[in-house]
């Protein structure tokens, strides 16, 4: 079967043979910002066939510092790998340019108009301005097209194209899919994305030859998009929403509010296109593996198209907590559209929770560490840290280029410590606090102001004139220092740089420092580790400053790196000082750890433990779907209970003996009938029969005091009555599963949390138990008002008492709050071992039971029909099952009709 992986940019692109200079340039609308000195304002192209040929032409230097990285030893050496090469080409963390740049490769510009026009942003003072240029800009393009005598379109209608390797695209997911290409565990793959660039220019023969040589020859099935809808989708919702929101940055101003009004349905037109082209191409038994926050809604859309589907998301960057999620205007729909995958994975255990806890309160489900309960589905959510290919990186530093790189920056500068680090020139990387904190340890620590130099690479592909001037600043401040006339405190390089350069950079440094304010996981730290291991180079186990609100500060975490806040300027000068200072035998120390952490937590790791993952939950869900699940059949019950030994009857009493209402309307009296069918059942004395209800103690004992032998299971599992105790349980006594003394400590405290909610829910009212609460709103004036109000409760709840090992629930209009290890099971479990200890005190186990029947009706059984499954799975009772009258309930293995 075939592995469909769907990104939203697949790792390829084309070509076009059409001279650059025909070309169209983008017009972009804002105004340039003052530029950086000692920066470079161009990208070198990775993929050119020697750097020493660069499209566009670079700025030229203006320090010695900054030439060097503009350097290129040997222009005869191939730069471009094959495209079907598994060795690694670009660092692991990909800055790309962005969508529609088209800088290192001749591909046609973009005919949508960005940003959303003034009558979407409604600014009427910029109202003028930019209807201006925008006139101004089609002039120009007009005028272009008649010097040229020939229309875009025509031009690349006739060109010739080659597929190439794309800038675009998550390097870290592309470099893992070849590594178990490599290893052989993927055999079968689809990746199903876009080429990156615009396509309106291209005629349908152009994009229908580009779709057949990608899916012959590359293994990719190309989705086209129209440019604006592509434009809206990406430029807008995503970059100027959501990136920003699940990095904790809220955007807020009208600008913002606009962009998120007008692009929203441009995001559900570009998913649906994804889920559209999966759903055609889709066989049974293939897996789709979906990726990232641009495709959010295509699992519940392709769930619609191909309910059957496997399914996997997996989020690369981080999750906010709920009450920053909650601040986005479509988050439900963001919501649902996610967990319409068998599996969610994300990079941390923190941003699992905060997805968990987000369903939980936005939506009202019920969610535990396991994953999500919906109405008809469970959907599994776990932790997956991503990581690079060690192979491929160990190949890419075989290259003599990144030797000789070495020996260039080591003998540069062989007197000082080298501090290095990558980042993109945003708000959310952390590069002005990193330099802020490198300017005042040279303030702390003035010993080292001859003795260190800070190389940063800051790539950047959108102009933000605000934050440029503002890193400018501290870049001239920092270099004009009355100390560093003859040396040069800190290499600003804003432009990327070659990969055997970027290698040769990780090397010789003496230090690496990340301090994003927030990242999915930052894989330049585990190449940097990797790089650390001495074999080239004089420099090794150099100690890794990583911010703690980076993914990777999950798996780097104790004393491997050192982790800081980067919002605290004094700790991160603190910690380059610790740095430098470090003894060897620290560092290396530490290294040997971080280095075992990066080779557990690889690529090939990665992709393998989701795959797996994804198809273990998959059979789980198969063998619970409720359309799945077989009646059950009498003649085979009657089979089964003839020839068994001895049996075990565990019955749920609400909702299956007798008929579900609140436990005050149903602990009056049993049903003649149900009461009946219990006698006649002990009446046989190879029958051992329990009821298992939310009743208390006390309330059971007078419901079910006409059948003597009976056992009980009180409180949802608190407390177990052994069978045959008594004839009328009035001697009988009750095992308690829970300590009584720690329950009532939080119960007092939840009792007002309750009295607050019930008070602000009119027609609620609270049921207390002995071991938990019933706050019951099924009568509730206003019925939506009153289930978003108990969600809430239920979410401050969990997030409350999750130490004190309690939680809420609220099903079929009632929130119950209990002890959250203790439940039916964990009293069935206690039965089964007191039947085997008697048996085996009697040296036989003859009298076991071979013969085990469950019968509930609500999820709040699910617990008890899992583990009488595993009995049945693990063969310790020969014939289990486990039969439910409900609906909504995904743990059995067989269903009765109600009323039968």
């Amino acid at each position: 079967m075939t592995t469909l992986i769907v990104s939203l940019f697949h790792p390829y692109t084309v070509n076009f043979d059409v001279p650059k200079e025909e070309i169209d340039v983008p017009i972009r609308p804002l105004s340039r910002p003052a530029p950086i000195p000692n920066a470079k304002s161009q990208e070198i192209s990775l993929l050119n066939k020697s750097y020493g040929q660069v499209t566009p032409p670079l700025t030229p230097s203006t320090t010695e510092q900054d030439e060097l990285f503009l350097r290129d030893i040997s222009c005869s050496r191939e730069s471009v790998p094959t495209l079907n090469s598994f060795k690694a080409t670009t660092p692991f963390e990909s800055h790309s340019p962005g969508w529609g740049m088209g800088l290192n490769w001749n591909q046609p510009t973009s005919r949508a108009k960005s940003p959303p026009p003034v009558s979407i942003l409604q600014h009427s003072r910029h109202r003028g301005q930019s209807t201006s240029h925008m006139r101004k800009a089609m002039q120009k393009q007009r005028a272009r097209e008649q010097l040229s005598g020939v229309s875009r379109d025509r031009q690349f209608s006739h060109a010739g194209w080659t597929v190439e390797r794309a800038d675009l695209g998550n390097a870290g997911l592309s470099n893992a899919v070849k590594a178990v290409s490599n290893e052989g565990f993927l055999k079968e793959k689809l990746w199903v994305g876009t080429l990156g660039m615009p396509t309106d220019a291209l005629e349908d023969h152009v994009k229908s030859g580009i779709a057949e040589k990608l899916e012959d020859d590359f293994e990719t099935l190309n989705v086209f998009v129209d440019d604006k809808d592509f434009d809206g989708h990406y430029s807008h919702y995503c970059k100027t929403m959501l990136w920003p929101v699940f990095h904790y940055q809220i955007p807020d101003g009208p600008k913002s509010k606009a962009y998120e009004e007008h692009s929203w349905k441009y995001y559900v037109k570009v998913n649906q296109a994804f889920a559209d082209s999966i759903a055609k191409n889709y066989k049974r038994g293939d897996t789709v593996w979906i990726h990232d926050y641009h495709l959010l809604l295509v699992p519940s859309m392709l769930r619609k198209l191909r309910p059957e589907a496997k399914i996997g998301f997996f989020l690369h960057i981080s999750f906010p907590s709920s009450e920053v999620f909650r601040c986005l205007a479509t988050r439900k729909e963001l919501l649902e559209g996610v967990l319409g995958a068998n599996l969610i994975g994300f990079q941390t255990d923190e941003y699992c929770h905060h997805f968990l806890q987000t369903c939980s309160r936005l939506l009202g489900v019920e969610a535990s560490k396991h994953g999500v309960q919906l109405e008809n589905r469970f959907v599994n959510v776990d932790t997956f840290p991503i990581g690079i290919d060690p192979q491929a990186l160990e190949e890419s530093r075989e290259d003599p280029e990144v030797a000789d790189w070495i020996s260039i920056i080591t003998e540069k500068y062989q007197d000082k410590k080298i501090i290095v680090a990558r980042d993109k020139l945003d708000h959310i990387r952390g590069v002005r606090p990193k330099l802020l904190a490198y300017e005042l340890f040279l303030k702390q620590y003035p010993q080292w102001k001859e003795k260190v130099v800070f190389i940063q690479v800051a790539t950047s592909n959108t102009e933000q004139g605000e934050l440029d001037a503002a890193v400018a600043d501290v870049v001239t401040r920092i270099n004009s220092h009355p100390s560093s006339v003859a040396d040069v405190l800190l290499v600003f390089l804003k432009q990327d740089i070659p990969y055997h350069q970027y290698l040769a950079l990780l090397t010789a440094a003496d230090c690496l420092m990340v301090t994003s304010l927030r990242e999915g996981m930052n894989l330049t730290s585990h190449e940097y580790v990797y790089c650390q291991d001495g074999k080239q180079g004089s420099s090794k186990h150099g100690p890794l400053v990583l911010s703690e609100f980076t993914g990777s500060a999950s798996i780097f975490d104790g004393n491997k790196s050192i982790l800081v806040n980067p919002w605290d300027r004094r700790a991160c000068a603190a910690a380059i000082n610790q740095a430098l200072e470090m003894s060897d035998s620290e560092k290396k120390r530490r290294w040997h750890e971080l280095h075992s952490a990066v080779m557990h937590y690889t690529g090939s790791s990665w992709f393998k433990t989701f795959i797996n993952q994804l198809d273990h939950v998959y059979g789980e869900q198969s063998r619970q779907d409720g359309a799945s699940i077989p009646r059950l059949s009498y003649d085979v019950l009657k089979q089964k209970y003839d020839n068994a030994q001895r049996r075990l009857f565990i019955l749920d009493y609400e909702g299956t003996l007798a008929s579900w209402g609140s436990p005050s309307s149903i602990v009056q009296s049993t049903p003649r009938r149900a009461l009946g069918v219990l006698n006649d059942l002990l009446d046989d004395p190879r029958n051992i029969v329990y009821v298992m209800s939310g009743c208390m103690p006390e309330e059971m004992e007078r419901l079910f005091r006409q059948v003597p032998g009976l056992g009980l299971i009180a409180e949802n599992g608190c407390y177990v009555l052994q069978a045959f105790s008594g004839s009328d349980f009035q001697d009988s006594t009750w095992t308690s599963l829970i300590d009584e003394e720690k329950v009532n400590a939080w119960k007092e405290g939840m009792r007002n949390i309750l009295q607050y909610y019930q008070e602000r829910i009119e027609g609620s009212h609270i049921e207390e138990r002995h071991c938990s609460f019933i706050l019951d709103f099924k009568n509730a004036a206003d019925a939506p008002g009153a289930k978003q109000k108990v969600d809430e409760c239920a979410d401050h709840i969990n997030g409350l008492c999750q130490d004190q090992h309690v939680h809420a629930l609220s099903p079929d209009g009632h929130l119950t709050v209990e002890h959250d290890r203790i439940n039916k099971a964990s009293a069935a479990a206690i039965i089964v071992n007191n039947l085997r200890r008697m048996q085996e005190g009697k040296g036989t186990v003859a009298g076991f039971p071979d013969f085990l029947f469950v019968a509930g009706d609500s999820r709040e059984d699910e617990h008890v029909f899992r583990w009488a499954n595993r009995l049945g799975n693990k063969k310790v009772v020969k014939d289990v099952i486990t039969v439910s009258l409900g609906h909504g309930v995904l743990s059995v293995l067989q269903r009765l009709a109600a009323g039968r």
